[in-house]
């Protein structure tokens, strides 16, 4: 089939025999194609999503491709529930190759967190930053951690004040995907800082109608989001998983880090995105907020 993600992103020649891989997010959308993608390539996932019978059925699928897959459930909302997810991740792995930091989503109903912090920017960032910083030390030489942003990102700057407004709504999503390019660039420096042969980028995968992202959206706008995905040019779920794919595991971006992508291709984000004063101030807040010591650099 032309238009899967690993042919896309032109890596199906890569053999992932022995990788170990975690993708978040993946049992639906990108992820769920992402996860499929490197088990046809040879690994072994472990999928991850709120829902077990969808979960349960990607493990199936790559149990089929000969994938030596699990499904753990976690909401990341839950704080308990992201680190029970890395502490199975540290008993079924030796160490992990691959962590793709792909869940995430924009919930309408304004509400805080467990932690005080708005729902969308808690789920899209303050997680993925636990889980991160949980699995740190179980990180491979040449591991890669790959966070899916988003161009929302665009237009957003850093106010650290505002997510705690439980009704931030459509900003909180910008700004959370700004977190997530914040994050990814912050991580990166500290990996090099620290001599860790892990790389750390970050993506917009695209507008694609049929990600799952839609359902999320108020009104009538799942609706007509979803007919877009008739119109030629509109980024299909395959190329978007091909995004996380190519980041993954392409031989072309070894030693690659610190940098975002749109799609396959390497950009520049927005100006905010690039301050590295609000990147070290998120990654000191974050911890913060999860009463933890800040992920050291010589992890």
């Amino acid at each position: 089939m032309s238009n899967l993600p690993e042919r896309i992103a032109d890596v199906e020649d890569v053999d992932c025999t022995g990788t170990q891989a975690l993708v978040t997010g993946s049992t639906s959308g990108i992820g769920r194609h992402a996860a499929l993608a490197l088990g046809r390539l040879g690994a072994d996932v472990i999928v991850h999503g709120r829902d077990r019978e969808a979960g349960e059925g990607v493990v199936d699928e790559l149990t089929a491709l000969g994938s030596d897959a699990t499904f753990v459930a976690a909401d990341f909302a839950d704080i308990d529930g992201v680190r029970d997810l890395a502490a199975t991740v540290r008993g079924e792995t030796d160490e992990l190759d691959v962590l793709v930091n792909n869940a995430g989503g924009l919930f309408r109903e304004g509400r805080l967190t467990d932690l005080g912090v708005e729902y969308t920017f808690h789920v899209n960032h303050i997680s993925p930053y636990l889980l991160t910083a949980e699995l740190l030390d179980h990180l491979a030489g040449g591991a890669r951690v790959v966070t899916t942003a988003s161009a929302a990102h665009k237009g957003a700057s850093l106010d650290l004040n505002r997510v705690l407004d439980p009704d931030a709504g459509m900003w909180a999503y910008s700004h959370s995907k700004l977190a997530n390019v914040l994050f990814a660039s912050e991580l990166a420096r500290r990996l090099d800082a620290a001599g860790r042969d892990v790389t750390s980028n970050s993506l917009h995968p695209g507008a694609i109608p049929g990600s799952g992202f839609s359902r999320f959206l108020p009104g009538p706008l799942p609706d007509l989001f979803g007919k877009l995905e008739a119109v030629p040019g509109v980024t299909s779920v395959a190329d978007g998983a091909a995004g996380l794919v190519n980041l993954a595991v392409s031989p072309r971006l070894d030693g690659t880090s610190g940098r975002y992508f749109s799609g396959q291709h390497v950009t520049t984000p927005s100006s905010a995105a690039r301050n590295r004063d609000a990147a070290q101030r998120l990654w000191e807040r974050s911890a913060e907020w999860l009463d933890i010591e800040k992920p050291p650099a010589d992890l």
